[in-house]
C-alpha cells in the first residue's frame, strides 16, 4: 500500500517556502503522490494554481486533486488546466473529483448547487472529449494541448453512496475516499461497494482504492489534530463539528502503525494523509512513525 501526502495548504501561514519545501520533501521521501484539496469559501490556496506550483516543483511522485468540486469549473477550461499540468508534470496528473459538502462554496462563485451530481457527470465527459481531441463546439478546432498520458490524466471519484459509484463507475479509473476516523471497517465497506459498481458497470478493470484523513504527530498532536479539524468542519455546526472531530484518531504513532496496517487488509491501493501543520518537522516524525 502507498502513502501519499496532501499539501498544507489548507493550513493557516503556509507560504510559498512552506509550500516549495513540502513539495521537495515529499518527492524526496517514501511517499507516493502529492495531493491538493479544493475549498473557495475558505483560506485555502486555490486548487489549479497549487497543483501547477507542486508540478513544477517534484520531478517523482504524482500529482493529485483530491478532490476538485467540479460543478464549479467550467469543464473545458478545467480540461485545458488539467492537460496542461499534464504536459508540464510529464505525465504525473491524476483528477479526483467530486461535487464538495458546502453549498459556500458555490454560492461564493455565484454558481447554482442544484444538480451538481448530474452536471458533475455531464462535465467529466465534456472533459473527456476534450482530452481525446474532439471538438467541444462545432466549427472550432479541438483544444489543447493533448495530455501525455493518453485519453487524459486518469480520473477518481470522491462519490461514495450506491448511486454516486454506480454512475461514476461508468468513467472512473477508482475512488478518492475520505473517513475521519479512518475506520477501517467503513473504508472496507466503501472499497466493497465500489468493486460491486465496477462489475456492474462491465468494467474489467478492479478500481484504484484510495482513502484519505487528517493526521498530526508530536507533543501537541491529539490537541491540534481535534482543533483543526473542529475549525475546518465548524461550517456544520458548533455540535456537529466536535462530534465529527472526535472520531479523527491519526494523533500517535502507534495508531497511525494499527491504522495503517488495517487498512492494508482492506486491498487499499493508497492512503492520502492530510496534515494539520506547516511545520517540515511533521514529515520526519512521519517517517519515523511508518518507517
Amino acid at each position: 500500500m502507498d502513502i501519499g501526502l496532501t499539501l498544507p495548504s489548507f493550513v493557516r501561514g503556509a507560504d510559498r517556502a512552506v509550500i516549495l519545501e513540502w513539495c521537495r520533501r515529499v518527492d524526496e521521501g517514501p511517499f507516493s503522490s502529492v495531493s491538493v484539496g479544493e475549498r473557495i469559501a475558505y483560506p485555502s490556496h486555490e486548487l489549479v494554481t497549487t497543483l501547477a506550483f507542486a508540478a513544477a516543483a517534484t520531478e517523482r511522485v504524482r500529482i493529485v486533486s483530491t478532490v476538485a468540486v467540479l460543478p464549479i469549473h467550467d469543464p473545458v477550461r478545467f480540461a485545458k488546466q488539467m492537460a496542461t499540468i499534464d504536459v508540464l508534470s510529464g505525465g504525473r496528473l491524476t483528477v479526483g473529483v467530486g461535487v464538495g459538502g458546502r453549498d459556500q462554496d458555490y454560492e461564493a462563485l455565484g454558481v447554482p448547487f442544484g444538480r451538481r451530481f448530474a452536471r458533475l457527470d455531464e462535465q467529466v465527459a465534456v472533459m473527456q472529449r476534450v482530452w481525446s481531441g474532439e471538438p467541444v463546439v462545432e466549427g472550432l478546432p479541438p483544444i489543447g494541448p493533448a495530455p501525455v498520458q493518453p485519453g487524459g490524466p486518469p480520473l477518481l471519484t470522491a462519490s461514495m453512496g450506491p448511486k454516486s459509484l454506480a454512475r461514476s463507475a461508468r468513467w472512473a479509473a477508482g475512488l478518492a475516499g475520505w473517513d475521519l476516523g479512518p475506520d477501517p471497517a467503513g473504508v472496507d465497506a466503501t472499497f466493497r461497494r465500489a468493486e460491486e459498481a465496477w462489475v456492474d458497470a462491465d468494467r474489467d478493470e478492479r478500481p484504484w482504492l484510495s482513502t484519505s484523513s487528517w493526521f498530526a504527530l508530536g507533543d501537541d498532536a491529539t490537541d491540534r489534530l481535534f482543533e483543526y479539524a473542529y475549525q475546518y468542519l465548524s461550517t456544520f455546526g458548533d455540535s456537529a463539528a466536535r462530534a465529527m472531530a472526535a472520531l479523527c484518531r491519526l494523533s500517535d504513532p502507534g495508531a497511525l502503525r494499527e491504522t495503517l496496517a488495517a487498512l492494508t487488509e482492506t486491498g487499499c491501493n493508497e492512503v492520502v494523509l492530510v496534515p494539520t501543520t506547516t511545520d517540515i518537522a511533521e514529515l520526519d516524525r512521519l517517517i519515523a512513525a511508518v518507517g
